[in-house]
């Protein structure tokens, strides 16, 4: 249960750490200015054109009688733009992540570099396009498995009682831990770790992880609100990523610590960063 204090203060230390540069945290903003304006316009667009598809997507229901037809496409079309809403809340982090990679690459390597006892920080030695392509296929992997998630749970959302309570909370764990991956994603594919892997070392902490990421999660709901933590967050991330590998960094009192030494999995310690 500590681990999960321990993930919320990765939060905390991420959003500090931007709060002290400044420079870092208004670059940090802008592919989540740029995701969040993408997304409205489709919500948008959803919300003007939604009726008509629901229209033109049930012709069947055009001999019923009155009020049936209204109602069920009224119903339709609520659904609809709610599975849209919830589709944009699960895939905001991955899209922003990935029109965001400079961006965050950079922001994570700062970070590295402002903690680690040396001052340096690890490199992929992959060009540009090799980390994006890298990046896009692992973020689709992720998403088909959250969507799977989330067929799931929207299924058991029926069952009484427990679609009302239970299954949102185990919602928000499972957004919590995806999120989590995705944003540590950044700082563990320049240390050359592949997606098996990283849901391995994910998992094996799972306190860790819910602690930070089931309430960036909640407030992630309000897209306005992700735009501001994104920064903040990759910060935090990467500085969480460092304990879950076990690499040594600076406290900010300047002592170095060995924040989760002897990861019984060896490939943890030691990843392999060169080309």
């Amino acid at each position: 249960m500590r681990d999960l204090g321990v993930g919320f203060q990765y939060l905390v230390r991420g959003q500090r750490w931007v709060a002290q540069h400044g420079k870092q945290y208004g670059f940090g903003l802008v592919p989540g200015l740029i995701t969040l304006v993408l997304y409205i316009a489709a919500l948008v667009a959803l919300a003007f054109w939604g009726p008509d598809f629901v229209t033109w997507a049930t012709p069947f229901a055009d001999d019923w009688s009155s009020p049936w037809p209204g109602l069920f496409r009224g119903f339709l079309t609520v659904v609809l733009f709610a599975l849209a809403l919830a589709l944009a809340v699960i895939t905001f982090t991955a899209v922003t992540l990935l029109i965001g990679q400079p961006f965050y690459e950079n922001l994570s390597e700062k970070v590295d570099r402002d903690v680690s006892p040396d001052g340096t920080a690890p490199e992929s030695g992959l060009p540009l396009w090799r980390e994006l392509s890298i990046s896009a296929r692992d973020s689709l992997r992720i998403l088909a498995r959250a969507l799977l998630w989330a067929v799931l749970l929207f299924a058991l959302g029926f069952v009484p009682f427990i679609g009302q309570t239970v299954v949102p909370v185990i919602g928000f764990f499972v957004t919590g831990f995806f999120l989590t991956e995705e944003l540590t994603a950044v700082a563990l594919q320049r240390r050359r770790v592949e997606l098996r892997d990283r849901l391995a070392l994910l998992r094996s902490r799972k306190m860790l992880i819910w602690g930070f990421g089931t309430p960036l999660a909640l407030a992630f709901l309000v897209p306005f609100v992700a735009v501001f933590l994104m920064p903040g967050a990759v910060a935090g991330a990467t500085l969480m990523a460092r304990d879950l590998l076990g690499e040594e960094t600076a406290d900010e009192d300047g002592q170095n610590r060995a924040v989760h030494p002897g990861h019984p999995n060896p490939m943890f310690r030691k990843p392999e960063v060169g080309g």
